[in-house]
């Protein structure tokens, strides 16, 4: 059985509403400023003006960071240190999905520590205790405000970076389903794939252990019971608060087994064509399941058994992997790289890219160049039929 050392450092705050509670929780850190770090699409949706309110009315002083997009970069993790130099933080909120969490932690590691976002790629890269921070997603995809990693791409070489730490974790996670209801439909289908790659990836790899894969486990359930749901009723706040509690246990999962290869072969997609993670990691989850399938068809067989407890070992794979472009087309993503305009003669290129992200390290089987090229091939054209 696999050793494992892992300590909750978050503190979880679930239900409908929970944000108002956000002033309260702040004021116990006793912070001359809070700094709220979420992107434009947040102030649109009314979200930033809730936290801010909320801030507020706990007699708190409040300022905001808002110049980033998605796959936050190392010149906006740099913009957001700027702007903390201004207004001189003693706390910050991530608000928003990953990107905002993620260029949250991003900030805080520079701001605290001195640096550059480069000198903290790794694991325990933190010089110093780093400020307080309370998350706030709304998207259930990321799973970060369980994690103590950032992901942080350079700005030249769009390289991803995961920048982790015991000190990065947030103090506090607010999770309240009612946020994630004003997300448009394709964001709710990308982030919810996101979501269920982590599930199903991080129960596989050479890290598993009983800790995770019990998280990996519930939140496939969670997730796979609840996807298809919130896409057909994006009302359902069941199902909304299923796919958020889904999305941040494969998170607490992710923070003790990693990742695998369905992610490897995602980041150069995103890096090299601009391609949504979600919809990268979707399109290369199913060969990448298929693939690990023919040594580890049990583990599959065990996740698959959440869904349908008469799939039988043998044929877990097959079914997972189909049960993913089933959801994939159900969400109107591609599942194929001609349907997203890349050329085959990428391929090569990418498959070269893939061997050097780190989470292919943690694939169940070594992903060497023959395996990442043929991942590649197998969704190069857009199945018959």
């Amino acid at each position: 059985m696999q050793p494992f050392d892992i300590q909750n450092r978050t503190r979880f705050i679930f239900g409908e509403g929970t944000i108002s509670r956000l002033g309260e929780l702040a004021a116990q850190y006793r912070p001359a400023c809070v700094m709220v770090v979420s992107d434009r699409g947040i102030m649109e949706a009314g979200h930033d003006g809730a936290a801010i309110s909320s801030l507020k009315a706990a007699g708190l002083r409040v300022e905001s960071f808002h110049d980033f997009a998605e796959n936050p970069t190392s010149s906006m993790v740099e913009a957001g240190v700027r702007r903390a130099a201004e207004v001189k933080p003693d706390l910050l909120v991530g608000l928003g999905g990953g990107s905002s969490m993620d260029c949250c932690k991003g900030i805080n590691f520079v701001y605290s520590c001195g640096g550059t976002i480069h000198d903290y790629q790794g694991v325990g890269k933190a010089t110093c205790d780093l400020l307080p921070m309370i998350a706030i997603p709304t998207t259930s995809g990321t799973g970060s405000e369980s994690q103590s990693f950032a992901l942080i791409s350079d700005a030249e070489t769009h390289v991803k970076m995961p920048c982790g730490d015991a000190r990065a974790a947030f103090r506090i996670a607010i999770l309240d389903p009612a946020l994630t209801m004003t997300q448009p439909p394709r964001v709710t289908a990308l982030t919810g794939i996101d979501a269920l790659s982590h599930a199903i990836e991080t129960y596989v790899t050479k890290r598993r252990n009983p800790m995770s894969v019990t998280y990996s486990r519930r939140a496939f359930g969670m997730l796979a019971a609840s996807f298809s749901r919130v896409l057909a009723e994006p009302g359902d706040i069941e199902a909304r608060g299923q796919m958020q509690l889904g999305a941040c246990f494969a998170g607490m999962a992710i923070e003790t087994s990693m990742l695998g290869a369905a992610h490897a072969t995602a980041n150069p997609l995103t890096a090299r064509h601009s391609i949504t993670h979600g919809q990268a990691v979707g399109m290369m989850l199913p060969s990448v399941i298929r693939m690990n399938g023919a040594t580890h068809a049990n583990w599959y067989g065990e996740l698959m058994r959440e869904v349908d407890p008469s799939v039988s070992d043998g044929e877990a794979p097959g079914r997972l992997a189909s049960l993913v472009t089933r959801w994939l087309r159900e969400a109107g993503l591609a599942t194929s790289l001609e349907e997203l305009s890349i050329a085959e003669s990428s391929i090569e290129v990418m498959a070269e890219d893939a061997l050097k992200q780190w989470t292919g390290t943690f694939n169940p089987l070594p992903l060497d160049a023959q395996r990442s090229l043929d991942l590649y091939r197998s969704v190069a054209r857009k199945p018959a039929g």
